[in-house]
Parts: structure tokens; C-alpha cells; sequence
């Protein structure tokens, strides 16, 4: 199993080029499923967990190719992909291919929409919490469908075709806001969502579903109105760059000092964690390459953060900006609100010398001179990368392990922070 080993200590100057979303490009690639035509998609990240769903894909009948090397390419920035579903042989998710990733369960949607039909095994994922199904049955079913659970399998069936309908989440859910948009475009009549999820990633679908001929207003809001159409075609669009991974280098620059430009990145996609770290003491700058990160050798100010739905504070950042108070000037307070277990990476940051401690749903970081290199091991996507970049600025060798799930969610990281002077390599078992 790899290993990342990092020694700390060094600034981070230099360019970084932010990849696609995963968190868009996951769900646009379930999107190919409503269409016989292709959907090509571009700045496509190379992740595991593009790989992964892409398996599961071909297993309902997807074709799929991507674009080869090209010549003077940066094998730092996406690729581009090809997915044609000019027909769905098997309307069947197993388990063992969705127990691997939560976010192909939303393949329920499409198929529902287009073949009247779905066998879903219940998703897996990182471990971060129970996060149920309930939402995504209770909008598909208000959109008619019959739906049963059987022996670890949710079963759908929507006889003659969805039909639009009323669909109000009790609260904000960015898997089942997906998971019906796409359901309802190709729904009879109209289908109102209330309560939608407002992130990025979400715009982003509705405005690659508009390009392939669907009907959606109110994108960007909490409120969608969808008019069904009888069909979708192809279409030609870019992932929305990943303003997690933008917030994630941008503290890695308040941990170390430096001056970065992360290229492709746009501040409008975390308003709000920018405004946090800028509270921080780091200068953020738009530029028309992105955004310039710098931070010089004043300490890092403590700041208490609360996660929220967009447009507040992400839960994915939540982690790595816990990594940055862990060498504050004073006392924050981080609050969780999306995720019940999502304080894992804790007692792994407290190996490096960190000073946290928990109650409920708050973490207080008392701020450290200095965190010390050690041996830790990632539990979930987020956390891991919360003990590389903690580990950039610890004293010393830090040897994180697990680094898999960095691989779900984070492209060609070690490359990316090397090229800034980030003394960082990856170990192959």
C-alpha cells in the first residue's frame, strides 16, 4: 500500500493548476445515461474515483474514450472524455461496485428516467457518517416511482415513465438534488424542487443538462423548476474547476508561507472559506490566470468556523482549515453541521503535535509553535490530505499512509506540491 513520506519545513512558490471538480464531474458522467447521443466532457480529473464510476458505467452499456496524450500537454491539468449510452443493457448497480463509492448510487436517477427501471445495491463511501438514502426515495417517489428495498437493494420502478411533481427536501441534500434533477428532465410535466442544494457542482450539472436540451430554471437557487422533455442529445462541456482543492492549496500557503498562483481557479466558487483564510492573515488576489495566494512571515490568526451548505463554510475544507488552526496565534472553535463523524482526522493531527479537543460537534484547536513530523495514516479523502499539508509545515519526517483515498480525490498531488518546492514523495509499497 503507498505511502506518502513529506519533510517538512519549506515554503511552497510557484503555479499550481487546479483540476476539474470530482464533485461535478461525477455527477455529469451519470448524466451521459439520459442520452443515446455523447456527452463529451472536459478538464476530466484523473482520479481513482473517475475510474471507478467509469466501470460502472460500461456495466449498464456506457462506450466511453478519452483523448490521447497530446503533444506539449500538462499531464497536471484534466482530461477529456467521450460517453456515448446509445443503449443500457443492464439497469442493475451491483453491490460490489457501488459499495466502493457513495456517489454512483445516483445512477438511480437516469436509469428510472430513461429505461422506467433501477436495482441500486445502497451505497458506500468514506466514512463520515450514515448519510441515508430516504431523500433520494422520497424525490423519486414523488415523481411516481414504486420503490422498495430488497436484501441490500433499492428497487425502482416508474410503469409508463416518471411524471413531474413537488419535491421538497427536509434538509439540503447535494446527492438527491442530482439524483432528481436528472430524474425529472426527462419526467412528463413539471418538476419542482424546494430546499435544492445551491453548491457549484449542482449549477454546473443543470447547465451541462440545459446544453444536452433540457428545461431548468432557477439554477444557482435553492428553488429548480424542470420541464420534462422526451429526450436529451449531445453536448460538449468543461468541468467547473475544484474549489476544494483550490481552498486546500490555498492553506497549504498559509501553513507554509510562499506565494502561489493557483491557475483555473475561481474565487466565486468559496466566497466564503477565502473571506475565512483571509481573516487568517493570507493575501488572496484574482488574477487572469486565477488566484494569487501569498502569506508572509506574520503568524496565522485563529479563526472559528461553522460548515454550512453553499454559500457557507464547505465540510470538505473543514478538515485542512483545522489543519492551519493547529499553528494559530490563540484558541479557534470548529464547528461541523453536515456530517455527525467527520473528526477522524483529530487524533491523527494530534500525533504531529497538535493540541484539540472535542465535544460533540465543536472542536477546539489551541494553536502550537511548532508540529513535529511522525508516522500518522489517513481515514477518509479530506483527512488525509489535512495530515499531508500539516505535515508540510511540521519539524522534521512525516510519513502518512492509506494515501488511497487521497487518490479518490486528489490529482497528481505530490507532483503538483513538488513543483512548488514541497519536499514530498510518494512510497510504493
Amino acid at each position: 500500500m503507498d505511502k506518502i513520506r513529506i519533510v517538512g519545513g519549506n515554503q511552497l512558490n510557484g503555479t499550481i493548476p487546479i483540476s476539474g471538480a470530482k464533485n461535478a464531474a461525477l455527477p455529469l458522467m451519470i448524466a451521459s445515461l439520459l442520452s443515446e447521443g455523447t456527452l463529451t466532457l472536459e478538464n476530466v480529473p484523473r482520479l481513482r474515483d473517475v475510474a471507478q464510476l467509469m466501470q460502472i458505467l460500461s456495466n449498464h452499456g456506457v462506450d466511453y474514450s478519452v483523448d490521447g496524450k497530446r503533444q506539449g500537454q500538462n499531464l497536471l491539468t484534466g482530461q477529456t472524455l467521450h460517453l456515448r449510452a446509445s443503449d443500457i443493457v443492464d439497469t442493475t448497480a451491483p453491490y460490489d461496485l457501488v459499495s466502493k463509492m457513495r456517489a454512483s448510487f445516483w445512477v438511480i436517477g437516469p436509469l428510472l428516467a430513461r429505461m422506467h427501471e433501477a436495482r441500486v445495491s445502497l451505497p458506500g463511501g468514506c466514512a463520515i457518517g450514515t448519510r441515508p438514502v430516504d431523500f433520494f426515495v422520497q424525490g423519486l417517489k414523488a415523481l411516481g416511482a414504486e420503490i422498495d428495498i430488497d436484501r441490500g437493494y433499492v428497487v425502482a420502478k416508474a410503469h409508463g415513465g416518471l411524471k413531474g411533481g413537488r419535491v421538497t427536501f427536509p434538509k439540503v441534500s447535494v446527492g438527491a438534488t442530482h439524483t432528481v434533477l436528472m430524474a425529472a428532465t426527462l419526467a412528463k410535466g413539471e418538476t419542482v424542487i424546494e430546499n435544492a442544494a445551491r453548491e457549484p457542482e449542482v449549477a454546473d450539472l443543470a447547465n451541462c443538462l440545459v446544453g444536452m436540451g433540457a428545461k431548468i430554471e432557477g439554477i444557482g437557487s435553492d428553488t429548480l423548476y424542470i420541464q420534462g422533455v422526451e429526450g436529451l442529445g449531445e453536448h460538449r462541456h468543461p468541468v467547473v474547476p475544484d474549489r476544494i482543492e483550490t481552498g486546500t492549496y490555498a492553506m497549504a500557503v498559509a501553513m507554509t508561507g510562499g506565494e502561489v498562483v493557483l491557475e483555473g481557479a475561481r474565487a466565486d466558487l468559496l466566497q466564503s472559506a477565502l473571506t475565512t483564510l483571509s481573516q487568517t492573515g493570507l493575501e488572496i488576489t484574482e488574477t487572469s490566470a486565477g488566484l494569487k495566494i501569498f502569506r508572509n512571515g506574520n503568524g496565522i490568526e485563529a479563526v472559528d468556523v461553522v460548515t454550512d451548505p453553499f454559500p457557507g463554510f464547505p465540510t470538505d475544507l473543514q478538515a485542512q482549515f483545522m489543519a492551519l488552526m493547529t499553528k494559530a496565534k490563540g484558541k479557534s472553535r470548529i464547528t461541523e453541521t453536515i456530517f455527525e463523524n467527520r473528526f477522524m482526522h483529530v487524533q491523527e493531527l494530534a500525533r504531529l503535535g497538535a493540541d484539540i479537543t472535542l465535544d460533540g460537534q465543536m472542536a477546539t484547536v489551541n494553536g502550537v509553535d511548532q508540529l513535529h513530523g511522525a508516522q500518522v495514516m489517513a481515514t477518509d479523502l479530506r483527512a488525509s490530505v489535512s495530515l499531508v499539508i500539516a505535515g508540510l509545515a511540521a519539524e522534521g519526517e512525516t510519513e502518512v499512509s492509506r494515501v488511497y483515498h487521497l487518490d479518490r480525490g486528489f490529482e497528481r498531488l505530490e507532483d503538483k506540491l513538488s513543483a512548488c518546492g514541497a519536499v514530498i514523495e510518494r512510497i510504493s509499497a
